[in-house]
């Protein structure tokens, strides 16, 4: 097992300790508002009983940490997780050479909460936000929420959902910089986008890595700005969109999108890499795959 890192200054334990502590209680939040949600959802659309989140705790294997996996399976989110993690490990040789500040020491120590949500109806969008701290020698916030329809109609910037979206985005970035939201978002456009297929995975959101401002109260401050946005944005889609009927060709539709999405993921995403790369749990890193996909 490796030793706790005491190169670090002790100030930054006690930083990731508060963004662990924020990130769990953001969990609990989240998780509830999700299982309310299930409770809402029309029975004429959703006539199986409302699912119940399985909060399954983990130890990891490398380092010392972990963090609680939040598991849904359900009548209006076909799938969700919801999941936070933190750690005090090692960097392998490999992933020091890319992390700032590893090249001194390659100890580091990080707290995050991931979430993603595949929805049964194909009028309600799929959705994914996390926020993250890490720090090595530096630290820094990363993270960001991204909105995916399923359905052409709804896949544009200029769509009901997503300019909501997006304004919620705005609004939490705004009373710190008025730069970052546009910063972000075209970070966002630019790094969900499939190469092989020339295409969006979605209408975007923000994403940000490496946050670091200079001043930490101020960047904690933001991330957790952009999770309260989530919180009060994504509810009101899906109040929105979960009473509308769809046919067989709508779903027919969101399976194949899911197909786009578990490429980005398994290809490109970062945060699967890392999972991976860093020893984290195998069963919360993965749950971002839809249950039921095509391709055509």
């Amino acid at each position: 097992m490796s030793p706790r890192p005491t190169s670090l200054p002790p100030e930054i334990e006690e930083r990731r300790a508060r963004a662990k502590q924020w990130f769990e209680a953001l969990q609990q939040r989240i998780v509830a508002e999700l299982e309310r949600l299930e409770d809402e959802a029309p029975d004429e659309l959703y006539p199986d009983a409302p699912g119940r989140f399985d909060l399954r705790p983990w130890t990891r294997e490398t380092g010392t940490g972990g963090g609680i996996g939040g598991h849904f399976t359900g009548r209006l989110f076909e799938k969700a997780g919801v999941h936070t993690s933190s750690a005090t490990a090692r960097f392998s040789p490999e992933m020091a050479a890319t992390m700032p500040g590893a090249d001194k020491d390659p100890s580091y120590v990080s707290a995050s909460i991931s979430l993603i949500v595949h929805p049964r109806s194909p009028r309600v969008p799929t959705v994914h936000m996390n926020t993250r701290f890490l720090s090595t020698a530096e630290s820094w916030f990363g993270g960001g929420a991204d909105l995916t329809p399923t359905l052409d109609e709804q896949r544009s910037q200029e769509a009901d959902d997503a300019v909501l979206f997006h304004a919620a985005m705005r609004a939490a970035c705004d009373p710190y910089d008025p730069d970052w939201y546009g910063r972000y978002k075209a970070w966002c456009d630019e790094y969900f986008f499939l190469p092989h297929r020339g295409e969006p995975r979605g209408v975007g959101g923000i994403f940000y890595d490496r946050h670091n401002s200079g001043d930490f109260e101020r960047d904690f401050a933001f991330t957790r700005a952009v999770g309260e946005a989530f919180l009060d944005v994504y509810p009101k889609i899906v109040r929105h969109r979960m009473n509308e009927p769809w046919t067989e060709e709508d779903r027919a539709e969101q399976l194949m999108r899911r197909g786009r999405y578990v490429e980005f993921n398994l290809l490109y995403d970062r945060g699967t890499m890392f999972g991976l790369k860093a020893g984290g749990n195998i069963e919360t890193i993965l749950s971002s795959m839809p249950p039921l996909v095509r391709w055509p």
